[in-house]
């Protein structure tokens, strides 16, 4: 059976900051396989691999039943030492599966009712990403819909959007699809949405903006509306075919900035519906994985030697082949006999047609070739056009055995286990090689360019910039499903301790985070004033560092639409107040953390065709400092290095002047404030090499990001695993070389569904460790509950209610940087938390801490931290195990407890 994997087709439309990156498996019949399109000519480039030692123990290897008299010698029974190379390597190829996807808006029970429908016929987990605009709202943004509106199965996505799941309403359906019922007597204009596979977080939108159903006639006439006043043709490109839909030319968008005066003068009595049913080409590409298995053995009697071939491709496969005679691995062909059914091709190579297995699952054929060769060469050939490599280059498999590894390696390749990773390192070689070579040949035009002074600064500064995407690239490639991190491993090693050395990814390893606002914070107008008046208090409690709301002056009151950088007047307080409450938690020994927002900016003027991306005060950019890829603000800069945040302009931190600007503007804070470190807003929308850039320059204390998305579910319940989810995360923390950590919204996430299920077993991955980041980096892991987002009144995504001093007891208590919400610190909760925070200061618990899993079952979770904490969530039963370590009750609340050791 192929493994079908689906791969990401159309560019990200992030309206929800999600982004999902997992591949998950889905079981297609072969049929529907029609392969891509892809040529290979006969190149000379190989995908060179380790070569296997001899296997001292008892092995086989399939047979041919090829009657050739090239291969007679397919019944000799393999003996000791015959073989020495086996290996499996993996196929893949991508497949595009054409199918439709349709909209219908339709007349209910009555003139006032009426109902939007969304489907699909392309097999897989469609999800409807939806939101509302309302009449006189100005700009692009969505809004959520009425919660009478919102179909069963919907899923709140921060304040602006709905996720609802497509499913087959009828048994025989064709489509799954969705049903939204609405009232037009409502004050809604429009709905608009994508389509998103949750498989893998693809995002199907129209021509990289949103689907807009107008239900006002004002509306009849956007570019992006779909409906009775729209007409469809094709919409050509590289990636893909979807709504293909005939449309104007984009016009100017002014997002949330836009006052136009014409917004006044919208009614709500212009609407007047059409049905409408409308069928949009969409394309969904996947990846085919298949594997190859090839052994080597020599045959006793004849001297030859015996190459055994095989795969689970079926159909008409033929082995385009070949030999070498040394490690030039030029192509030539050995003297016949040749297996049967094989041609020469053009007097270079051998075509031999594999031969089907019984049972059809695959096919295979023997090779029987002279002992003078010392390699065999070959390619895979499914049709005139579909040719599979290794990693794109030609498969050399060794034929001596005079090349294989030593023999001492031999047990660790038989252990189970062990063979999936060799396969892995062995196929990667030739790539690795690749990396590597590219990324020293650009180390060394930088370095001959430096010693011959031909090059200026910039084109220097050019280079490293594209050596560290390439490392960043390195990264991605070789990760698998498991982390791309090397800190625990390390750590195993040695004694647990946390690090001596200050790290901006770290700090101490000691710190523990208060976030030091709400979000209604700013109303009060003198926040600073009054978090100074709490200062003494929250340094007695234990905290060491506490995080600041942002200092600049912004289109949003809270702070996150910033347009002056410079400007340091929020509605917060003013820069003297700044400076004072700064002041004052250094006076008692707090470190302080300033909430940076680099990934958008509001412009301050309009440019000639009214879109809102020039910039003013000190930092006077134009709209190249705008990324081209967002529709909304029309940026002349490049593509995004992230996601796109639709509602300000996203700015391209590929530019030279824009990091020097930004890093300018952050060492000010540093300096001019007193800022110890920094709290990063929004960091998917930017590559994590510039966040390196920006901690290098600045050399924080402690720096954490915000990289937020969406876990994964089915079906509005948690999936069992967040491996893919937490894996986003360290890449992320990757790609910013460590320099800065990121909150753990895998944990979570997780700790949602285990409190308020009573399903604690999910606090255990697979392995026994943690579920979330804290389980595979917890140095670089910021743990936390709540923030100004997830809960005070936006309450975006609320920890369960009444559960919050389980959540507080696991973070407090475990490694990872805990961070605790204002909200909390200054509620019915204090003394409670104020215990944790003790046990946690006590007994000297950090970042890296040893956590040791004793029980993770549906009613009772507990662990063991350091060999000096013992803790236990749920209703169930635990207690500490009795024996050389005493244990004594340090504290407990609804559902939790803790013990030290004595």
């Amino acid at each position: 059976m192929s493994t079908v994997t689906i791969r990401l087709l159309l560019p990200s439309c992030r309206r929800a900051n999600l982004n999902f990156r997992d591949r998950t498996e889905i079981l297609l019949k072969p049929n529907y396989i029609n392969y891509s399109i892809k040529s290979a000519p006969n190149a000379r480039r190989f995908c060179s691999f380790k070569k296997l030692q001899k296997i001292t123990a008892s092995s086989s290897t399939s047979t041919s039943t090829s009657t050739s008299p090239a291969t007679s010698t397919d019944t000799t029974p393999v003996r000791p030492g015959d073989v020495f190379f086996k290996e499996t390597f993996p196929l893949k190829r991508t497949h595009a599966v054409e199918g439709k996807m349709f909209v219908r808006l339709q007349k209910g029970t009555d003139e006032k009712n009426w109902q939007l429908s969304v489907g699909c016929n392309i097999p897989g987990k469609w999800i409807l990403h939806w939101g509302v605009s309302f009449v006189g709202d100005n700009g692009s943004e969505w809004d959520q819909p009425p919660k009478k509106m919102r179909p069963p199965g919907s899923v709140s996505i921060k304040d602006y959007a709905i996720e609802t799941p497509l499913k087959k309403l009828a048994e025989g359906d064709v489509f799954d699809q969705v049903k939204i019922d609405f009232d037009t007597r409502s004050d809604i204009a429009a709905i608009n949405f994508v389509l998103k596979e949750e498989e893998t977080g693809a995002w199907y939108q129209h021509r990289g903006r949103d689907f807009k159903v107008p239900l006002v006639d004002y509306l009849q006439h956007d570019d992006n509306v779909i409906g009775t006043k729209s007409t469809f043709g094709l919409w050509p490109g590289a990636l893909g075919q979807l709504s293909k839909m005939i449309l104007k030319a984009d016009t100017s968008q002014s997002g949330i900035q836009d006052s136009s005066s014409e917004s006044s003068e919208l009614k709500q009595e212009n609407k007047h519906l059409e049905g409408f049913y409308e069928e949009l080409p969409i394309v969904k590409e996947i990846i085919i994985e298949n594997t190859v298995s090839v052994s080597v053995r020599k045959c006793p009697e004849t001297a030859k030697t015996l190459l055994n071939l095989e795969t689970d491709l079926t159909g008409d496969v033929v082995v385009h082949w070949g030999v070498c005679r040394d490690d030039s691995k030029n192509w030539e062909i050995p003297a016949e006999p040749y297996p049967p059914e094989t041609i020469v091709f053009k007097n270079k190579a051998l075509r031999t047609l594999l031969q089907p297995k019984q049972g059809g699952k695959g096919c295979s054929r023997l090779f029987t070739l002279d002992e003078e060769f010392a390699g065999f060469l070959f390619v895979l050939k499914l049709n005139e056009n579909t040719w599979l490599k290794c990693m794109e280059n030609d498969f050399y498999i060794p034929l001596t055995s005079s090349s294989c590894l030593p023999a001492e390696s031999v047990q660790e390749m038989l252990i189970p286990g062990k063979a999936e990773e060799a396969t892995q390192e062995v196929s990667q070689t030739a790539y690795t090689a690749g990396i590597i070579k590219e990324i020293r040949n650009l180390v060394s035009d930088f370095s001959s360019d430096i010693s011959r002074k031909t090059k200026s600064k910039e084109a220097q500064k050019s280079i490293l910039l594209e050596i560290e995407k390439l490392a960043a690239e390195a990264y991605s490639i070789f990760r698998t499903t498991a982390p791309t991190f090397f800190e625990e491993a390390a750590v195993e090693l040695e004694e647990s301790k946390p690090p001596a050395k200050i790290s901006s990814g770290t700090g101490t390893g000691f710190e523990i985070l208060c976030q030091g606002f709400n979000w209604e914070s700013h109303k009060s107008g003198r926040w600073y004033m009054e978090l100074k008046e709490k200062a003494t208090e929250l340094s007695s409690l234990g905290f060491s560092v506490i995080w600041l709301p942002p200092p600049t002056e912004s289109v949003s009151p809270e702070g996150y639409m910033p347009r002056d950088l410079y400007n340091l007047s929020s509605r917060y307080g003013n820069i003297d107040e700044l400076k004072d409450v700064v002041n004052k938690f250094h006076d008692v020994g707090m470190k302080i953390l300033g909430d940076v927002v680099l990934n958008h900016r509001c412009a301050h003027y309009q440019n000639q065709n009214g879109v809102w991306n020039i910039f003013g005060g000190r930092l006077n950019w134009d709209d190249r400092a705008v990324v081209a890829d967002d529709p909304h603000f029309q940026g002349r800069g490049n593509k995004s290095s992230g996601d796109n945040f639709h509602a300000a302009p996203n700015i391209d931190h590929s530019q030279d002047f824009v990091r020097k600007d930004i890093k300018e503007w952050l060492c000010w804070l540093r300096n001019e404030i007193g800022y110890d470190g920094w709290r990063l807003d929004f960091v998917r929308g930017f590559w994590g090499g510039y966040v390196k850039d920006y901690m290098e320059a600045t050399e924080p204390y402690f720096a954490v990001g915000e990289y937020w998305d969406s876990l994964s579910y089915t079906y509005g319940e948690m999936d069992n695993n967040q491996d893919a989810h937490r894996q986003r995360i360290i890449d992320w923390i990757n790609a910013a070389s460590g320099t800065a950590g990121a909150f753990d919204v895998t944990t979570k996430g997780i700790l949602h569904s285990a409190l308020d299920r009573c399903e604690y077993w999910r606090l255990s991955d697979e392995k026994g460790k943690p579920p979330g980041v804290v389980g595979w980096w917890p140095s670089r892991a910021v743990t936390f509950i709540e923030n100004h987002d997830t809960g005070s009144t936006q309450g975006h995504w609320r920890f369960p209610g009444g559960r919050e001093m389980q959540g507080y007891a696991y973070i407090l208590t475990h490694p990872g940087t805990p961070s605790v919400f204002y909200d909390h610190i200054f509620s019915h909760y204090r003394q409670e938390i104020e215990a944790l925070l003790s046990v946690r200061k006590r007994n000297k618990i950090h970042c890296r801490s040893r956590v040791e899993i004793v029980k993770a079952e549906r009613d009772v979770y507990a662990a063991i931290i350091d060999e000096k904490v013992a803790m236990k969530l749920g209703p169930g039963h635990y207690e500490p195990p009795s024996g050389s370590q005493n244990w004594s009750f340090v504290t407990e609340g609804r559902d939790y407890k803790v013990w030290e050791a004595a």
